[in-house]
């Protein structure tokens, strides 16, 4: 009996809404995108519409394959992707891959905010169809990043050595930190100073409290020298301190609304030190569904959102359980309403949990420990939210110091204490009065408590209080500050902080220093390069905008080919500027006579398949000069000063006049500069690497692998005091992950250096995998193809010890391994009951001449 056939994103979520919709319906996972642009052209045709070439990513080949076989089978095809842009998308392209195998009106598109029962049942009960208004969104937003990622990348290869990248969002969240680590740099500290006085009661209670100075006659106290804290304590000297108020009142303080992506990812960094992608992650486990005895289910809602708006039905369900646990003062009369800002899509919810009954209590014995944590953050701020507010009661007392002489100046000192008169939503997220300061530096005249004070009443003066500060600069991003300032600047999406922030950390652009994010110099090249050609491209407001375009295609206001044409139009002309100012021909003529004299050039070298020869590149450049046929690039230029730099020696006058008159004095002094000593973090985690085992060199074709020998090559390079490349920096931190298991306290060292990007995903396959190939005890002998060897045996080995050091295998890797398990399937226990379970492959069938020579053995 054909069945419907129901495509979801991953085999977690396949298995939570299989068990939930039944027999009917044949749950099977894409495994995300099954289509994409093509990876090393553009595949956007520019002449034409901007339309793309889309290819099925090599990966997916086989997931196709199988999903056409199903889909051929099924009644009904349901695609049921994420609830977003790229969920519409995902949709989009399954429908178009399947189209061959399916008729268009058996496809329908199903969403739902959260994996439950009822809301799954729900989905399924009214099924819809796509959306084209968000998948045209989706497609701008891809070609638009292709384009800016195709064209402006090389730009930066050419310019600055070991860059990698540039990107429509990265490179703005790049500039957002660099512009910052400059406010820093360039501050310049103020000194104020604090007055105040240690005084108390005449009669009992006798307690002494501290209150501070904060007018000066009719204005605010601000004293910023030694000389003004001398005058003011001669001033005060003699004087009687007077109580000439007390002030009452009772403050309001509502409840934050629940969270969305950004605030969860700042909650998460704040509260755990978890990065953004990890959060996600953590999240992402629990919206797909979490096992905790009766089958799968999801505990959260979806977790890529920038509404706060709460379903009628949860809101009522946490009304009521707030009831039930606190009381029914704790409940508000009406409903708490939170706005969202104008982008935001209002179909969505916001994070929350999907079940009051699952508290995080009863979760505390099946969530890892990270999980449980994430859970009751987002519990906790869930029920405060349908919470009423906290009442505060403060007091505020005013004290005189009046002058004697009417000319004199008056001084005012408070003290405010603040207590809790009804605790609120508090009782769900833990007591806060704290009072932010608002002075020049950030302090504010709480103390912990007041003694009963009455207007008139003298205090006895114990001592007079001053300490100088210092304003301090701004401080450096964190991953959680600087998620709130690409929200604030309205720059990217939900669904692409996390991203964002792992990609400028794994390209080194940005390093974590504990947590705070601070520009590699790297990092200040590339943005110094983009702000000075790119400024309008990578300019805050400008992205800012764009997104504002993606959401106006989503909503159906505009056309998405006519914003890229829009868009276009003025790229290409950002773009001829940068790459077509041709270099001053009179600073290339002067460069090469500055060149004339060397006699004695370096012999050429040969990389790889090419042969470099300063003298021939000189010559070059002559040729190019007299044929005028081509313009000599400003890339060229640059090479002229470094070869200018490396044989000033031979050279009869000093360079440097010649490249300051032809603006290249920069270029110059950077050329000549001696090398950079090893940065302090290489020494760590150098020092890291010596204490571990390293496993035994592996060989790859005529390659020979020795992780031991390539960190000894490297520490032989620091020890010499030579900084390491980009590159290797890269592959030094990768080694450091690799060998992570026998690092002590290594979550806390890879959050000291950074190490969050080359942390993969959890790798929930491959344990299983090689746990069923541990049960092989008759392996296929070795094979020698060409001058390689394959032995199965060997393989499995080295996979088991990789997925034990790094707990994570690469797709290929994984995918090698089922192969594997189809080979040896007649040696694995119930091996067809786990082909879907697993994604193994089927069974193979023995050949005619196999069966018939097993038939004669059992004859």
């Amino acid at each position: 009996m054909a069945k419907n056939l129901v495509i979801v994103e991953s085999p977690a979520k396949a298995k939570t809404i299989n068990k939930i919709l039944g027999k009917d319906y044949e749950v099977m996972a894409s495994m995300g995108h099954v289509r994409d642009l093509p990876q090393r052209t553009l595949g956007v045709d520019l002449e034409n519409g901007f339309q793309p070439e889309y290819v099925t990513i090599s990966t997916r080949k086989k997931v196709l394959t199988e999903l056409k076989a199903a889909a051929k089978k099924a009644d009904a095809v349901y695609l049921a992707p994420d609830p977003d842009r790229e969920g519409e998308a995902i949709a989009w392209h399954l429908q178009i891959a399947l189209a061959k195998s399916v008729p268009e009106d058996r496809f329908y598109r199903v969403t739902y905010n959260e994996i439950t029962a009822p809301a799954i049942r729900a989905a399924f009960e009214h099924p819809g169809r796509l959306d084209m208004a968000r998948v045209d969104a989706q497609q701008a937003r891809r070609v638009l990043d292709r384009i800016v990622g195709y064209q402006v990348s090389p730009l930066l290869w050419r310019r600055i050595r070991g860059s990698k990248s540039a990107g429509r969002v990265q490179s703005v969240a790049l500039r957002l930190v660099c512009e910052r680590e400059r406010q820093i740099l360039d501050f310049v500290p103020e000194e104020y100073w604090l007055m105040g006085a240690r005084v108390r009661k005449l009669s009992d209670p006798r307690d002494p409290f501290e209150i501070r100075l904060a007018r000066i006659g009719d204005d605010k106290a601000q004293i910023h020298g030694q000389d003004e804290v001398a005058s003011v304590r001669a001033d005060l000297d003699g004087r009687t301190l007077t109580v000439s108020a007390i002030v009452e009142r009772e403050l309001t303080r509502k409840p934050q609304a629940p969270f969305i992506t950004s605030t969860l990812q700042q909650a998460g960094s704040s509260a755990f030190g978890l990065s953004p992608s990890r959060t996600m992650r953590l999240a992402q486990t629990l919206y797909e569904g979490v096992d905790f005895g009766d089958g799968p289910v999801g505990l959260i809602t979806y977790m890529r959102t920038d509404s706060v708006a709460v379903a009628k039905g949860a809101q009522d369900a946490c009304r009521e359980y707030v009831r039930s646990q606190y009381g029914e003062e704790y409940v508000p009369p009406k409903p708490a309403v939170y706005t969202s800002r104008g982008s935001a899509q209002e179909a969505h919810e916001s994070i929350r949990p999907t079940d009051m009954n699952l508290t995080p209590e009863t979760l505390a014995s099946v969530l890892k420990p990270e999980e449980l944590k994430l859970y009751r953050l987002i519990w906790s701020r869930f029920v405060a939210s349908q919470m009423a507010p906290a009442r505060i009661a403060q007091r505020t007392v005013e004290i005189e110091a009046r002058a004697t002489d009417a000319e004199a100046r008056n001084y005012l000192f408070r003290a405010t204490t603040s207590e809790i008169a009804f605790p609120g939503y508090m009782k769900a997220t833990g007591a806060d009065t704290k009072k932010k300061g608002n002075d020049a530096g950030g302090e504010s005249d709480e103390v912990e408590g007041l003694p009963p004070l009455a207007e008139g009443e003298t205090l006895d003066c114990l001592e007079w209080l001053q300490e100088q500060k210092f304003t301090q600069p701004p401080p450096r991003f964190t991953e959680a500050s600087l998620v709130r300032a690409l929200e604030e600047n309205g720059v990217g999406r939900p669904s692409t902080f996390a991203q964002v922030l792992s990609t400028i950390l794994a390209r080194e652009y940005v390093a974590k220093d504990k947590r705070a994010l601070a520009p590699t110099e790297l990092g200040l090249k590339v943005n110094d390069f983009l702000v000075e050609n790119l400024n309008e491209l990578f300019d805050i407001k400008f992205t800012a905008q764009m997104e504002e375009s993606l959401d106006e295609i989503e909503r159906g206001h505009i056309q998405w080919t006519g914003m890229l044409e829009s868009f276009y139009a003025s790229f290409q002309e950002w773009i001829r500027q940068t790459r077509g100012v041709a270099a001053n021909p009179e600073a290339i003529q002067a460069l090469l006579d500055l060149l004339a004299p060397v006699t004695e050039w370096e012999p050429p070298t040969k990389r790889g398949n090419r042969t470099y020869s300063d003298e021939r590149f000189v010559e070059s450049m002559h040729k190019q000069r007299a044929d005028a046929k081509k313009p000599v690039s400003v890339r060229q230029v640059e090479a002229l000063v470094k070869l200018a730099a490396k044989y000033r020696a031979q050279l009869p006058d000093d360079p440097a006049p010649v490249m300051e008159h032809y603006g290249l004095g920069d270029a110059y002094r950077t050329a000549t500069a001696p090398p950079e000593p090893p940065r302090e973090c290489t020494h760590r985690k150098l020092d890291l690497l010596s204490k571990v085992d390293f496993q035994e060199p592996r060989t790859s074709g005529k390659r020979v692998y020795d992780d031991a020998k390539f960190a000894d090559s490297l520490r032989q390079q620091v020890q010499s005091g030579k900084r390491l490349s980009e590159n290797q920096l890269h592959y030094l931190n990768r080694l450091v992950t690799k060998y992570g298991d026998q690092i002590e306290n290594f979550d806390e060292v890879a959050k000291d250096f950074g190490l969050d990007a080359f942390s993969a995903g959890p790798d929930t396959e491959s344990g299983p995998l090689l746990d069923l190939l541990g049960a092989v005890q008759d392996w296929k002998p070795a094979v020698l193809r060409g001058k390689r060897e394959w032995d199965d045996r060997k393989f499995f080995e080295s996979l088991r010890a990789q997925f034990e050091q790094k707990k994570s295998l690469s797709d290929k890797q994984r995918a090698s391994l089922k192969k594997m398990c189809g080979r040896y399937a007649d040696q694995i226990d119930g091996y067809d009951k786990l082909i879907e379970e697993l994604g193994l492959p089927p069974r193979k069938q023995a050949s005619k001449k196999k069966a018939a020579n097993a038939s004669e053995a059992e004859g």
